[in-house]
C-alpha cells in the first residue's frame, strides 16, 4: 500500500530522470568542444586541435543516421548525431578561418622582415577538395569546400543505403562502421600528440569531458539495451581517451627539448 501511495512521486521522478538522461545524451557530446572552441577563438591558434577529429565525427554520425533508417534505435541517439554534425561544422569553420588568417599573417611578417616593399603580398594558394590532391585532403582553404565534401559523402552513402536497405547484413555492417569510426574519434589527436611529443594547444578539459561523456554514454547504452555496436564503440572510446590523458601526463613530466630554430609547420599540418 505504501509503495502504491508513492507512485504519484516515483512515476514523474522516473520520467524526469529519463528526460534528463536523454537530454544529456543529445547535448552532452558537444560539451567537450566548448572549451576548445573558446580557446581557439581567444588565441586565434588552432594548432593544438586536429581537424581530423571533425572528419571522424562527421563520417561516424552521418553513417549512424543512415543506420537508423535500417534499424531504428532510440531517438536521443539520432538527435545526438544531428547536433554533433552541426557542432563539427562550426568547429571546422572556426579552424579554417584561423588557419587561413595565420598563413596570410606569416607571409606578411616575412615580407615585413625582408623589407621588400615592392613585392606584392599574395594570399596563400587556394586549395579545394575538387583538386583531388591527397596531400591536402581535409586541409582546404574554404569552409565551403568542407560543406560540399560532406554533402557529397552524404549523398553517395545515402544512395547506397537506399539501394541496400533490405539487406540485414548491409544494415548491420553499416552500424558497425558507424560506431567503429566514432570509436576512432581520439586517434587523430593521439597521433598528433605522439608525432609532436607534446599536448601543447590541446584542451585538457576537452579530453576530461570526452572521458566522462564516453563513460556516461557507454553506461547509457548498456542500461537501455542499445545495439551491441554502440556498447563496443563506447568502450573503445574510453580506452582511447585514457591513452590521451596518459600522454598529457607523460609529456608534462618529460617535456621535449625546444628546437634551436623553431618554425611552426603545425599551422599547415596539425589541421
Amino acid at each position: 500500500m505504501e509503495a502504491e501511495g508513492l507512485d504519484w512521486l516515483l512515476v514523474p521522478l522516473h520520467q524526469l530522470v529519463s528526460w534528463g538522461a536523454a537530454g544529456a545524451m543529445v547535448f552532452g557530446g558537444v560539451v567537450p568542444y566548448i572549451p576548445q572552441y573558446r580557446d581557439i577563438r581567444r588565441t586565434q591558434n588552432a594548432e593544438g586541435f586536429s581537424a581530423y577529429v571533425c572528419l571522424v565525427l562527421l563520417v561516424a554520425n552521418i553513417l549512424r543516421i543512415l543506420f537508423w533508417f535500417g534499424r531504428r534505435f532510440e531517438s536521443p541517439l539520432l538527435w545526438q548525431s544531428v547536433v554533433m554534425i552541426l557542432t563539427m561544422l562550426l568547429m571546422l569553420k572556426l579552424c579554417t578561418e584561423v588557419r587561413v588568417a595565420g598563413e596570410l599573417g606569416v607571409k606578411r611578417r616575412f615580407f615585413a622582415a625582408a623589407d621588400n616593399k615592392d613585392e606584392e603580398i599574395r594570399a596563400p594558394p587556394r586549395r579545394s577538395y575538387l583538386d583531388f590532391d591527397p596531400h591536402y585532403f581535409w586541409h582546404w582553404s574554404s569552409f565551403a569546400d568542407y560543406v560540399q565534401c560532406v554533402l557529397a559523402f552524404t549523398g553517395i552513402a545515402g544512395y547506397i543505403t537506399y539501394l541496400s536497405i533490405d539487406s540485414a547484413l548491409f544494415v548491420e555492417t553499416l552500424g558497425f562502421l558507424a560506431v567503429l569510426t566514432e570509436a576512432m574519434l581520439g586517434v587523430p589527436q593521439l597521433y598528433r600528440n605522439h608525432r609532436h611529443q607534446s599536448t601543447e594547444g590541446m584542451s585538457i578539459k576537452m579530453v576530461l569531458m570526452w572521458t566522462s561523456g564516453d563513460t556516461f554514454k557507454t553506461v547509457y547504452f548498456l542500461l537501455n539495451g542499445a545495439p551491441l555496436q554502440f556498447s563496443v564503440c563506447g568502450l573503445l572510446q574510453v580506452l582511447v581517451d585514457l591513452a590521451i590523458l596518459a600522454q598529457a601526463y607523460v609529456f608534462a613530466r618529460h617535456p621535449p627539448k625546444p628546437a634551436p630554430h623553431a618554425v611552426h609547420p603545425a599551422s599547415t599540418k596539425a589541421l
